[in-house]
This record gives C-alpha cells, structure tokens and sequence, in this order.
C-alpha cells in the first residue's frame, strides 16, 4: 500500500504531465502542426490542471472541482460560441491569478521572496497562455479589469480564514492595506482616466514613450506590476516568515499575477514583448521591493547586519509546504 508521502508524489507527476501536455498542445495546435481543435483540448487540460491545483492548496475537493472545469471546458469547446470562450478564458486566468499568489510559501529572506513572485507569474503566465487556446474575443481593457477583479474578491475571500478575520490584521496589516488599496485606485483611476479624457498631447506623450521603450529595450513595464503588485507580493511573502498579516499584503499580490494575461492577450504585442515586459515589471518591483522591506525593518526591527541575520534566522513561523493544503 503506498504511503502518503508517494501518493502526494504521483499525484504532483500527474498535475505537471497534465499540464506540460496540455501546453505541448497549445504550441503545437497553434502553430499548426496539429489540428486547431488541439488548442482547445490543451487549453482545457491546463484550466482543468489549475483549478485542481488550487482546489488542493486551499483546502477545497480538488477531483470534483478538476471534473467540473473539464466539463465545462468540454461543453465551451463544443457549443463554440464567443460569449462561453471568452468567460473560459477570463475564468482560466482568474484561476492563474490565484493560484499564483497561494502557491507561495514564506520567505526568510529577500532572494527567497524573489524566488516567490517568480515562481507566481510563471504560474500565472500558464494559465494565460492557455486562456489564448480559447480564441475569446475581448476587449483588453474590460478583460484586464474583469480579471483582476475576480482574482481579487477570490484571493481576498481566502486570506480573510488564512489572516484569522479582520481582527488578526493588526496596525502594521491596517497600515499596508489602506496604502495598497489607495495605490492600486489611483493607478487604475488613472488609467481610466488617461484612456478616456486625456488630451491629446498627454496621451501622445504617453505613447511616445512606450514605442521608444519598445524600440529600445522591446518591452514596456505595467505599472499596476511594478508600484504595487511585485513590491506587495515580495513584502507579503516575507511578512509572512513571521507574522501572518503577511496573507493581506499578499492580497495586492494579484495585481502582479493577473496582467501577466493582458499582455499574453494583447494583439498588438509580440510574446517576446510581452515577456519583456513582466521582466522589467519584475526588476522594477524587486527594487521597490528591497527599499520597502529594509525600510520596515529599520523602523521596527534590529538594526546592523548582524542582527539581521540573526532575525532571518529565527524567522520561523509555519505554513504548509508548497504542496499541501494550506486550509
């Protein structure tokens, strides 16, 4: 009889078989080398493969919840019309999004935190990749918005039992919460803002700038990434090491996860540009990132490196491993 241990094994190797197949079916149905209804079937297997994944880490059915998304991929695929193909491809990156964030694990250290936001995009990065497998048609603003607002009201309904109710935010969770939610209303109000009633000459600007990033560099960082979703996800994730109201920091952590889809689903860009852009959204919050962090720590931990190792050390507090259950 095999131990849990080796289940839990088997399992893992199945979720990646499944998930590096269904991708392998993407490239290859879209690039043709494979029939197009292929991309479909990849693009379901991956939803299928994520919503299990995040059905397990959250506590929840993750065989009844996996059969659900296969079925109802199946019937998009078969009934084929825009309305279900675009409501699979905004669901798949919610699910991406989600999962991203509570795929981490608490980071002792500044490069561990790294480590964790990466590990988050690239997740997030497969779901949207297989969103594209269900041809939706969007507008990418609406799409973006959408995205990002379910993956918030999902991840916010899960830190809410992870950070033990309002009550366990205390001031520090108070504090981090009300400046992220203002950054992430002015970021987005400004973008809606610009896109609707900006002048001529300031949308102009605008995107003068970004052809010449794309020009020289070949991406344009997202600015919802770089000021509030990468920064957000990296000090949770380190917060988290050792004290809990790092989970709500890591509610922001979405807004670093779910517009990795927008430029995956952007026509307009290349896939190199896209990808160009989550690296230098990446690097720009990492930075935003270290100033946070080691500015938190002089304001409320022991100065001098010495005293710092000894506080990574000793930041211990427990969470499940990567692969269990974290409810």
């Amino acid at each position: 009889m095999p131990t849990p241990t080796v289940s839990r094994e088997r399992r893992l190797g199945a979720w990646w078989l499944l998930v590096v197949g269904g991708l392998a079916l993407l490239v290859l149905g879209g690039t043709g080398v494979l029939p197009d209804v292929t991309e479909g079937i990849g693009a379901v297997a991956v939803t299928s493969a994520y919503t299990w994944a995040l059905a397990a880490r959250t506590g929840g059915r993750p065989i009844v919840f996996a059969a659900l998304a296969a079925v109802a991929g199946a019937a998009v695929l078969l009934l084929d019309t825009q309305e279900l193909r675009t409501g699979a491809a905004v669901m798949t990156c919610t699910v991406g999004a989600v999962l991203g964030v509570m795929a981490t694990v608490p980071a002792r250290q500044f490069l561990i935190a790294v480590r964790e936001v990466v590990i988050a995009v690239v997740l997030s990065g497969g779901a949207a990749v297989a969103a594209v497998g269900y041809a939706p048609t969007i507008s990418l603003a609406r799409f973006e918005y959408t995205v990002l607002a379910l993956s918030f009201l999902v991840v916010l309904g899960l830190v809410y039992r992870l950070g033990a109710g309002l009550h366990g935010l205390g001031r520090r969770g108070v504090i981090a919460v009300v400046v992220g939610s203002l950054v992430l209303a002015v970021i987005l109000a400004y973008a809606e803002a610009l896109r609707r009633y900006g002048a001529t000459s300031v949308v102009g600007s605008v995107l003068d700038s970004a052809s010449w990033m794309l020009e020289t560099v070949g991406g344009v960082p997202r600015p919802i990434q770089a000021a509030l979703g990468v920064p957000a996800l990296a000090w949770g994730t380190y917060m988290r090491a050792r004290r809990r109201q790092g989970w709500w920091l890591c509610i922001f952590g979405v807004a670093a996860t779910a517009p990795v889809a927008n430029g995956v689903m952007n026509p307009s860009a290349t896939l190199l540009q896209a990808l160009l852009g989550v690296v230098y959204s990446l690097v720009i919050g990492f930075v935003i990132a270290y100033v946070v962090i080691r500015a938190d720590l002089a304001l409320t931990g022991s100065r001098g490196s010495r005293a710092r190792r000894n506080e990574e050390r000793s930041a211990v507090r427990p969470e499940p491993s990567r692969t269990r259950p974290l409810l």
